[in-house]
């Protein structure tokens, strides 16, 4: 058949949604007559960055369950409800062949719907812990594609294909654009690039990090890519009229941002540290502690205890951060080691390999 029909659903933030559009993208570039169409939470990112991805996207109504008492939790069993009395809806007028989910709240309905038509899913998992989207899917999906070992005790093992976490294309292609990813943001060549990643809403404690260190980035002959998220801008902002110093909400051009940077500073949740991992930088993670299980510091130490990236907690940040940061910067043997050992840890054909996944179910579709 030529013209195959694919939905993808997953969001709330860019770690569920650039898998989305990454596995997309190999999809229409597989079936150039394909038709595509996202699902995504009305209120959350997605409904932005999917249409700037060049996709169409429908919205749900619903939100996730809160951990206390609010007007918020009593509203979810008519959010539940209407999203997936709307997921009936757009499944049986777009009629997919295959249905694709890659977490979020969103992704729930949808693939609920579709399995009881009976229609072929796949999920995609990307953390070593996976979300109570995904635990709940994961009995009724035909295949789960995961980014970590040890998934059999959330899973059934005879779904888990280990495939690594789907990239960008452009992101594949950093290598050798240092130069001209300092030009693209207008950086001075003879300075340091410090890239400062806190997550596509922001990270409170990375930027405050930041913000008490900048008289120290400014001796050590540092600049500032500043990724504070868009809702710590307005706090920030005022820092642009520093020289050695730009604010950014959100980054479009990652893969320059990656080029242009000699140290990276980044969360580790898990799409960010599958690119650092391409991107191939030096890099310092700080991992958010108020995730489930933790499991952004075990992200973070599978690349520390190879010697591939610095790891600091939170609460070492105060005592630690100036030393690590001054022996990076001054050792240039020091960045190397640090760059090629992730670099190593790479799995660059995640894409396809999901996406081979998914011709398996066309085949039995």
């Amino acid at each position: 058949m030529s013209s195959y029909r694919f939905i993808l659903s997953g969001g709330g933030t860019g770690g569920h949604i650039y898998p989305a559009v990454a596995i997309a993208d190999e999809l229409k570039s597989r079936y150039p007559n394909a038709e595509f169409l996202f699902v995504g939470a009305s209120d959350r990112m997605e409904m932005d960055k999917v249409p700037q991805a060049g996709y169409k996207i429908e919205g749900l109504w619903i939100s996730g369950i809160q951990r206390k008492l609010t007007l918020k939790n009593l509203m979810f069993p008519f959010k539940l409800l209407i999203s997936l009395l709307r997921s009936r809806k757009i499944i049986k007028t777009f009629k997919p062949h295959v249905v694709i989910g890659t977490g979020g709240f969103a992704s729930g309905p949808l693939l609920q719907m579709a399995t009881n038509k009976n229609i072929p899913c796949l999920i995609q998992e990307q953390n070593s812990y996976p979300g109570i989207t995904n635990k709940l899917l994961g009995k009724k999906v035909n295949t789960i594609c995961v980014a970590y070992g040890g998934l059999e005790k959330f899973f059934p093992k005879e779904k888990l294909k280990l495939t690594g976490n789907p990239i960008r294309k452009d992101l594949l292609e950093v290598r050798g654009k240092h130069i001209e990813g300092k030009d693209s943001f207008g950086l001075i060549h003879s300075k340091h690039t410090l890239l400062v990643l806190g997550g596509s809403l922001g990270a409170r404690r990375i930027n405050e990090l930041i913000e008490a260190n900048l008289v120290f980035f400014e001796e050590m002959n540092v600049q500032l890519i500043w990724q504070c998220g868009k809702l710590y801008y307005d706090a920030y902002k005022q820092y642009n009229k520093l020289k050695y110093v730009q604010v950014h909400a959100f980054l479009n051009n990652m893969d320059m941002a990656y080029a242009a940077a000699d140290v990276i500073i980044s969360r580790a949740g898990a799409i960010s540290v599958s690119e650092l991992c391409i991107a191939g930088k030096p890099t310092i993670f700080i991992p958010s502690p108020n995730v489930a299980e933790d499991h952004q510091t075990k992200n973070a130490k599978a690349i520390a205890d190879k010697n591939a990236a610095i790891l600091i907690r939170e609460k070492d940040l105060d005592s630690e951060f100036q030393n690590h940061f001054s022996v990076l910067i001054s050792n240039k043997e020091k960045r190397n080691e640090l760059g090629e050992n992730i670099e190593a840890m790479a799995l660059v054909n995640a894409t396809n390999d999901i996406v081979d996944e998914v011709e398996k179910l066309l085949i039995k579709e």
